[in-house]
């Protein structure tokens, strides 16, 4: 909103400073700025509120140190978290782009599955909270949103040259001026995303399909479709058994929201997407506010959310992080990288599976279930272990910038 507003002010009243609005890194900036003030001042509020409402965790003895403790926290939280998104990127990004739109349609489609889930916790006193059919349900359809966007959006497109979207039978939707090296350049609509590690860094999903002949391109949504929503479920649940011991969920989902950023940056400026051999995405500097926002109200929360925790972020949290780290990924063609920077979120989520699954089997086979983890998800294990929980977290915390930092290095591995 304020981005329109002093671009009027510029254009018909030349304000002097209305200009900086139109730089994406002055509204990064803000944004960042303005969701951490946000989660921070307005969280206390909120966290009164809900002491006042009685909305606390119920905690089962798990015989983890200091669990018990921690019964009678307030939960439900991740309001904080979304209002100090939505608040700032309302009123800092182009509410018209379709990356902001998708955005936020997936941090407020994840927060209300997640706040329906805390509702039948806390209110209807039941521990199951929804059903995990109908959360799947909800994925899924996110996974269709996005990879419906991502497939049929006329905005959605990369920049490549004329010469190459004819060759490889892509859509053209603009075509751009000569350019001073001859070359005519096109936004087209393109099946490619970008993946270390190949030729070219990039790798085209028509070839899951080009068995189909001449009219592969037209089977492509059979097999996308299906990668999107499955992307999507996964790092949501992987958010939500990360969110576990205080802070852990929320640091980590700070240190991937600006990995994140960082690729929006250079994915949306021509000559760093040109040195680095990567796709260059039109009106995708859009997902650098986004991500600003993220990261502020991330940090935010974090300050209430860190040991002892004054607030626990719940399923409206969590499946709103993940939805919206998913989202970033898919929408800025980095989905292929997920298991390297949300390496924390695939190794929780590993753990718990594993434990699951080996258990089942050894009961099966010798009628007695064995464990591989002393509990999981994996901070559990290490909990049983007697490490305190700030140790954990700020270990994987270390691992998680590590693996961030490795993100970013794959964008030059070919």
């Amino acid at each position: 909103m304020l981005y329109y507003l002093f671009e009027f002010l510029e254009s018909t009243y030349d304000l002097p400073g209305a200009g900086l609005f139109q730089f994406t890194s002055f509204r990064t900036l803000l944004a960042f700025i303005l969701s951490l003030i946000i989660s921070i001042i307005i969280g206390n509020r909120i966290i009164r509120s809900l002491k006042r409402l009685q909305i606390g965790e119920s905690v089962r003895d798990l015989g983890l140190e200091g669990q018990l403790e921690k019964a009678g926290t307030p939960t439900m939280g991740g309001v904080i978290i979304l209002m100090s998104i939505l608040v700032p990127c309302i009123l800092l990004a182009k509410l018209d782009n379709i990356y902001i739109i998708t955005l936020i349609i997936a941090a407020v489609w994840m927060a209300v599955i997640g706040f329906i889930d805390d509702y039948i916790k806390v209110f209807k006193k039941n521990k199951k909270g929804l059903r995990g059919r109908s959360k799947v349900l909800g994925q899924v359809g996110l996974g269709i949103l996005i990879g419906g966007v991502m497939l049929f959006h006329n905005d959605v497109t990369v920049r490549m040259t004329k010469t190459a979207a004819e060759k490889e039978g892509f859509s053209i939707i603009t075509e751009l001026p000569m350019q001073d090296d001859g070359k005519q350049y096109v936004y087209a609509k393109s099946s490619i995303t970008n993946i270390p590690f190949l030729k070219n860094n990039q790798l085209d999903y028509r070839f899951f399909v080009s068995f189909l002949g001449d009219n592969s391109s037209s089977f492509l949504w059979i097999v996308f479709i299906p990668i999107i929503i499955l992307i999507v479920t996964a790092v949501t649940n992987g958010a939500n058994l990360t969110d576990g011991i205080d802070g852990l969920a929320t640091g980590v989902s700070a240190i991937i929201g600006a990995t994140l950023g960082i690729f929006a940056s250079v994915s949306s400026n021509t000559f760093i997407a040109d040195y680095l051999n990567i796709l260059y995405l039109p009106y995708s500097e859009e997902v650098v506010v986004f991500a600003g926002c993220f990261v502020g109200a991330c940090i935010g929360f974090l300050w209430h959310n860190s040991f002892p925790a004054k607030v626990f972020m719940g399923d409206t949290g969590s499946l709103a992080i993940g939805g919206v780290i998913a989202a970033m990924a898919i929408l800025l063609r980095k989905e292929l990288l997920i298991p390297i920077f949300c390496g924390i979120f695939l190794v929780e989520a590993l753990s718990v599976v594993l434990q699951v699954s080996y258990f089942k089997y050894t009961k099966r086979k010798y009628g007695e279930g064995k464990r591989i983890f002393l509990m999981s998800p994996l901070h559990h294990h290490y909990q049983k272990k007697g490490i305190h929980e700030s140790k954990i977290v700020i270990r994987f915390w270390i691992i998680g910038i590590l693996l961030a930092i490795l993100s970013i290095i794959t964008l030059k591995l070919q």
